[in-house]
């Protein structure tokens, strides 16, 4: 983006907070050099599993976040996966110039909670951030993730050329690519999705979020869209997949809009198997696991389970 362009848009974003009741949201900017990490081909943030612990919970509540407190807890409560002195990144969908009524990005209400959890369980940082597909400022200020997320203490970062490290990713189709440099930096990484329709791959949640931790070029990975998914999903392995099932996209996504194509489901999946999230969070859209190519694709790949069963899945009343 170029440095008139910048202004421009920043200053149209400064516009909208004082349209929308003047909020003073003061993004933290980050500094990076941009570089190329040799032989580095996978980011793994993965804690161990536990036998004793399902591999994937489901809780259902009108109050989301008693929702998510409850699979939270079930799957080993935050203390399992973030541990004093950490630090924490925070990736949900803030893809889009929506409402959060609108279900095309996270529930501010749930990213804001986790960020608490976060902190409570003793993080040192916890850092939230998206790379966007409409104008940044806009998406982080309307979908109230960024103001969620600075109250309960999380450092807020809106993407800048200077965010993105070039990271050697070893995919069959993603090989080099800029990535942000938080989801690089950091000791975990707890992904964040919401679940909806998408018009090329069938549905967005767990892994097709990761796409938010890239620069570059995305559309032109829309050609071979699932391939693209899985390399995303073995080279960036969360410590934690949290799906926002409260309000589900199921038609006109990923964007969405209408609020005739968004059911309420008051539901919230915590899992240490992004597969396996996505497979269970996937049936909200009347799919199937195996209709799903990215998701068949990514368990041939050994990145986890189709069968969310066979893994271990509770639900919790």
């Amino acid at each position: 983006m170029k440095r008139r362009e910048f202004i421009k848009k920043t200053s149209s974003a400064v516009a909208l907070a004082i349209a929308t009741g003047g909020t003073a949201l003061f993004f933290d900017r980050r500094e990076s050099s941009r570089y190329v990490q040799p032989g580095r081909k996978t980011r793994s943030f993965e804690v161990a599993p536990k036998p004793s612990i399902p591999q994937i919970t489901l809780s259902r509540d009108e109050d989301s976040i008693a929702a998510l407190h409850k699979a939270l807890d079930a799957v080993g409560g935050t203390e399992r996966f973030v541990q004093p002195g950490e630090r924490v990144t925070i990736k949900p969908n803030i893809g889009w110039d929506r409402t959060a009524a609108q279900a095309a990005n996270t529930s501010p209400v749930l990213v804001g909670e986790m960020v608490r959890l976060c902190i409570a369980a003793g993080a040192a940082q916890v850092v939230v951030t998206d790379m966007s597909c409409n104008e940044p400022r806009r998406c982080f200020l309307r979908s109230g993730i960024g103001e969620a997320a600075e109250k309960a203490g999380a450092r807020v970062i809106i993407p800048s050329e200077d965010d993105f490290v070039t990271m050697h990713l070893g995919g069959k189709l993603l090989t080099e690519w800029p990535v942000l440099s938080p989801f690089v930096n950091t000791d975990r990484l707890i992904n964040m999705p919401i679940v909806k329709q998408h018009s090329l791959c069938s549905c967005t949640i767990a892994m097709k979020n990761l796409y938010g931790i890239l620069g570059g070029p995305r559309h032109q990975l829309h050609q071979q869209i699932d391939q693209s998914i899985v390399d995303l999903a073995a080279f960036c392995r969360p410590t934690l997949t949290v799906v926002d099932a409260t309000r589900v996209l199921i038609r006109g996504g990923p964007q969405g809009g209408s609020l005739g194509d968004v059911n309420i489901e008051h539901t919230v999946i915590c899992s240490t198997d992004q597969v396996a999230a996505d497979s269970r969070a996937c049936e909200f859209l009347g799919l199937s696991p195996s209709q799903v190519e990215h998701i068949v694709l990514a368990q041939k790949a050994g990145l986890g389970s189709m069968d969310y069963q066979a893994v271990g899945y509770r639900e919790i009343a």
